[in-house]
């Protein structure tokens, strides 16, 4: 558990009740949320998102009829253990007439607010989200943009009163194909179960998600966009879930992307957390963002049914954690009555079992191969999908996105 924690402002963008903010924002990937088909929009032109339209993929906000607030001053991220306050506003996609590479958002409204924008890469994927003012790797006509509202001890509690988003093209670098990023890090179980993740997602008995320390890789409620393969520091068994909320620690540390554009802690090598290294070197004095003193090195916080069941772990441990998002390949979603589905050493269902696939976790199809004939969520099948080293699970439990590449056979 994470001790009481010695309160310090979160950077964010705040604004004055009367004055606007320019932010950037980058362009183009699709909601997975469930919202009204996107309307389409000319590049270089405005549009102004419906603050009022809270539903069910946003989380701790309300609308007045004046301003979009926290619902809520007093609940944040389950696994930062009241930290913080915080909600978000998932606004719906977008296709725009022309592609896009940038999009800049106008706030206005008070307090710590801020304004991420995603894109679709076309492959099946989106890419992280992005704070206003970063151009995308990837032209697209398809964005989506959300609202991020924190509370602060002493600040001005946060309201945002109308955004106005344009897209646009600037010059930017060609994007990098690279494979997904793998770091060992520390991780801890969170259980907290009848908590709320910061996506919204109700913490259920022997639950299967993750947290991790940025707002950047966090999937929408009832979706796994954002999903990472965990594995036991031996590999012998690894779970692929979905991303579900912030913590353990941080808020801003998204250690597996490079030092340059790192939100926090640019001074820190690329795939060492900020709580890893307070702990093990001092960094920062000892402390998080928030100045609480870290007692663990943790990258990463587990659900009971990750940290059980998944990877057979007794106490928090060493693990090996791919991020499958900042890689490439052909996409697919696993899809199950709610369980997790065992992952098979081989295309048979008698093969040792390497692990399981988390329910909405998106995994890379590496490739396909022939095996025993499985009934599951799509019918019933002979196909099997390997989605890792040794990692076979039925296609008849995985939904290959139409927009994504094929996967080749084994």
């Amino acid at each position: 558990m994470l001790p009481t924690p010695r309160r310090r402002t979160v950077p964010a963008l705040t604004l004055t009740a009367t004055a606007t903010a320019a932010v950037a924002l980058l362009a183009a990937l699709p909601g997975a949320a469930a919202h009204a088909a996107p309307s389409v929009q000319a590049a270089g032109t405005g549009w102004s998102p419906d603050l009022s339209a809270v539903d069910g993929d946003d989380v701790n906000v309300r609308h007045d009829g004046k301003a979009l607030r926290l619902a809520s001053g007093r609940t944040g991220p389950a696994s930062l253990r009241g930290a913080t306050a915080a909600g978000q506003l998932m606004l719906a996609p977008r296709d725009l007439a022309e592609p896009v590479n940038r999009v800049t958002a106008q706030v206005t409204g008070a307090g710590p607010v801020q304004v991420d924008v995603r894109a679709r890469t076309g492959a099946g994927a989106w890419t992280e989200w992005t704070p206003a003012g970063t151009a995308l790797p990837a032209e697209s006509r398809r964005i989506q943009a959300r609202v991020v509202l924190t509370g602060a001890p002493g600040r001005t509690a946060p309201s945002v009163s109308a955004v106005r988003l344009t897209g646009d093209r600037i010059a930017a670098k060609a994007p990098r194909t690279t494979a997904a990023q793998t770091y060992q890090v520390f991780a801890t179980r969170e259980g907290l179960v009848g908590g709320t993740t910061a996506n919204g997602h109700v913490i259920t008995d022997r639950d299967h998600f993750v947290a991790l320390p940025s707002r950047r890789g966090l999937s929408g409620n009832g979706s796994g966009e954002y999903s990472v393969q965990v594995c036991t520091a031996s590999g012998s068994l690894c779970e692929y879930a979905p991303v579900w909320d912030v913590g353990p620690w941080n808020t801003h540390d998204d250690y597996w992307n490079p030092s340059a554009t790192r939100e926090m802690w640019n001074d820190l090598p690329q795939g060492r957390p900020e709580s890893q290294a307070a702990y093990q070197d001092g960094y920062n004095g000892g402390t998080d963002e928030f100045g609480r003193q870290v007692a663990n090195p943790a990258g990463i916080d587990l659900a009971d049914g990750t940290f059980w069941d998944g990877l057979g772990l007794t106490d928090n441990s060493w693990v090996n954690v791919t991020y499958m998002w900042t890689g490439a390949g052909a996409r697919g979603v696993v899809r199950t009555a709610g369980a997790p589905v065992p992952l098979r050493a081989a295309a048979s269902a008698g093969s040792a079992r390497t692990g399981v696939a988390a329910n909405l976790a998106n995994v890379v199809v590496q490739c396909h191969v022939r095996g025993q004939s499985v009934t599951g969520t799509y019918g019933t099948s002979d196909m099997w999908n390997r989605i890792g080293p040794g990692h076979y699970v039925p296609a008849a439990y995985v939904h290959t996105e139409s927009d994504a590449p094929a996967a080749p056979a084994c």
